[in-house]
């Protein structure tokens, strides 16, 4: 796979037509993709838990205001009680990915730690789980018109309400999805 042909750096939207539970009516951002397959976070599927409660129940101790008003959000079906931060950098973390120039991926509890004391990364989102593909699966989907797939826009993935996440992510590439049909076809 060529890094031109790569998903990395792109959200996945979920067609209206794509039924399974997990990814209905979703958002994806794709933190890798490449000839093994495909790794990516949903960010529109905020649980009831909050960064407080995470940080409550790893023995961290919340210092900074808002933790209580931060969601967690469930970033997919694998690996529900790992956790994993997207972030703008901020600093070297123990256990981080670089994505883009602006945008990281991290799973090491330090970010966590200095989150809780108000010296985390200026924008983040917290998510358990991650949605995974093998080798060729997600291509597959996508000529099956399971996703449309388009360049992430920070905005949308850190500062926008997780309810508006999935048409707005559409709206990027010109589609209103409140006018496509739900059954997929082939010419």
């Amino acid at each position: 796979m060529s890094e031109d042909s790569s998903l990395k750096n792109q959200f996945l939207i979920a067609m209206p037509g794509l039924e399974d539970p997990n990814f209905a009516r979703t958002v994806t951002y794709i933190c890798e993709h490449n000839e093994d397959g495909a790794m990516g976070i949903v960010i529109n599927r905020p649980s009831e838990l909050m960064l407080s409660d995470v940080l409550a129940h790893m023995g961290i101790n919340p210092q900074a205001p808002g933790l209580d008003q931060q969601p967690v959000y469930l970033g997919g079906p694998v690996e529900e009680e790992r956790g994993f931060v997207l972030h703008t950098p901020a600093a070297d973390w123990d256990s981080s990915m670089s994505i883009t120039d602006d945008i990281s991926i991290t799973t090491s509890r330090d970010i966590l730690e200095a989150m809780a004391n108000g010296n985390g990364p200026e924008k983040s989102l917290i998510a358990l789980g991650y949605a995974g593909w093998g080798a060729g699966q997600l291509d597959e989907e996508i000529q099956d018109n399971a996703w449309l797939s388009g360049p992430a826009d920070p905005a949308i993935l850190f500062d926008m309400p997780a309810d508006k996440r999935w048409t707005a992510a559409a709206r990027l590439l010109g589609v209103d999805m409140n006018l496509l049909s739900t059954d997929a076809g082939h010419a």
